[in-house]
């Protein structure tokens, strides 16, 4: 057995563990026997969002299936901060790069929300999921974060759990600075808006809510990807995993 790192990693579902043998779905086959070109002793790195990641050998490739073992363990569980990140589905293309971003960067949990200036009214929650898989595997993560389901702001607000922060990113607010360090850790989520911002209703419910840390992203109005991910980058260098 190499000791070199497998330059495949692939997220599973199945337990992982010292000899444990591992089932492959006809897709994951396809990937690894098809496209990469794995054989039987090849390695693969595995993980599974709860047991780290297991270096793991190919055990028997067929067209329609395969098993895999797994021989040691080679990096241990690594869960996010305790981070939402709520976003306004825009164009496909760049609501798949806060996905991808958003999994890369350290979210637990991914809110598309509908806002009265939200573009798109509906998503493929499906193929989110499966971007932030694909980002996961890629930038080495050993946690998937969940995509939920597209629901309205203010349903979402209705239901917000009291021990949880906002970090509402309002373009209207320049000059208002990052309070975060005040407010202090804990459960903490983002809000970033659509590209026509948000309506006044909403951001005058927003300023009134006790969870809401009203921050500014910048003098320049920013398009939803990049807000997205200078919020995240702002919250992690001040309160997420990145100190």
């Amino acid at each position: 057995m190499s000791d070199t790192r497998p330059k495949v990693r692939l997220c599973v579902e199945h337990p992982l563990g010292p000899a444990q043998s591992v089932p492959l779905a006809r897709d994951q086959a396809h990937y690894l026997f098809n496209v990469m070109r794995l054989k039987p002793g090849d390695a693969v790195a595995l993980f599974n969002g709860r047991d780290g990641e297991w270096r793991a050998e190919v055990a028997e490739a067929g067209k329609k299936g395969g098993t895999l073992t797994c021989s040691l363990q080679t990096a241990p569980q690594l869960d996010p901060p305790d981070l939402w990140l709520l976003f306004a589905p825009v164009k496909k293309a760049r609501t798949d790069f806060i996905v991808e971003k958003a999994a890369e960067m350290g979210a637990a949990r991914i809110l598309p929300v509908q806002t009265g200036f939200t573009n798109s009214e509906r998503i493929r929650r499906d193929r989110l999921q499966a971007h932030a898989v694909e980002a996961a595997e890629q930038c080495g993560g050993t946690f998937v974060p969940e995509v939920a389901d597209l629901a309205r702001l203010d349903q979402v607000l209705d239901a917000w759990p009291e021990d949880r922060r906002l970090m509402f990113c309002d373009e209207a607010e320049v000059g208002a600075g990052l309070a975060l360090d005040a407010a202090g850790p804990g459960p903490w989520a983002i809000l970033v808006g659509p590209e026509g911002g948000f309506t006044e209703a909403e951001r005058a419910r927003l300023r009134r809510l006790p969870f809401v840390t009203t921050v500014s992203l910048g003098p320049r109005i920013l398009r939803a990807d990049t807000a997205a991910v200078a919020a995240m980058t702002l919250w992690q260098d001040r309160l997420g995993d990145w100190r």
